[in-house]
């Protein structure tokens, strides 16, 4: 176990914009009126109720259901407060990074319970992309070295592309940001420890 970051997401307050950590990985949004609203796909339960805690920090109704496939999906009700997220998110009906966006603790942190799992006993950790929006990938990998953690594009032609980061420094700099894994997070999940 190691000490708190200043910068850690459990030391820095909720706010709506930490649900682009969604978007940078597999979330997807649909707008409706005056309101918007952010859903992910999930494979496991503690992902959904990680997901779904962070979510309800931020002061936005949360619900967890069933995709179409029969997966679990954490969606948010159709809010306004998610209006501005979802237009500098999108470009025409396409899902686009914003060019200046460099995610935060709180944004990694969400992103990494999404999408995020460790390789090869811990040594790398992925954050899933959007197989559905290739052409965000490289924009995700130069936010992220804005950020401070250089990745690795990979799986750009299979159906699990995402951002490798290896390396103790590297490691070390992203656990430091996501802090600790949920409690029932999956043990062999391999989340970077500090």
């Amino acid at each position: 176990m190691g000490q708190l970051s200043f910068f850690s997401a459990e030391a820095m307050p909720p706010e709506v914009t930490d649900l682009s950590g969604l978007l940078a990985g597999p979330g997807q949004m649909v707008t409706a009126g005056s309101g918007a609203r952010i859903s992910v796909v999930v494979d496991e339960m503690w992902r959904a109720r990680a997901v779904a805690r962070q979510i309800e920090e931020a002061g936005l109704p949360v619900e967890i259901a069933r995709s179409e496939e029969g997966r679990r999906l954490v969606r948010t009700d159709v809010v306004p407060e998610l209006s501005t997220l979802a237009r500098s998110w999108t470009r025409g009906a396409v899902k686009s990074v914003p060019t200046t966006w460099v995610p935060g603790a709180r944004e990694l942190r969400m992103w990494a319970l999404a999408a995020g799992y460790g390789e090869n006993d811990g040594e790398r950790f992925v954050l899933g992309l959007d197989a559905h929006a290739p052409e965000s990938h490289p924009q995700l990998a130069l936010a992220l070295m804005r950020a401070g953690i250089a990745p690795t594009l990979i799986g750009t032609r299979g159906a699990r592309p995402g951002l490798r980061i290896a390396g103790r420094r590297r490691l070390m700099r992203l656990a430091e940001n996501i802090g600790e894994p949920p409690e029932d997070a999956d043990p062999g999940l391999g989340w970077p420890r500090f």
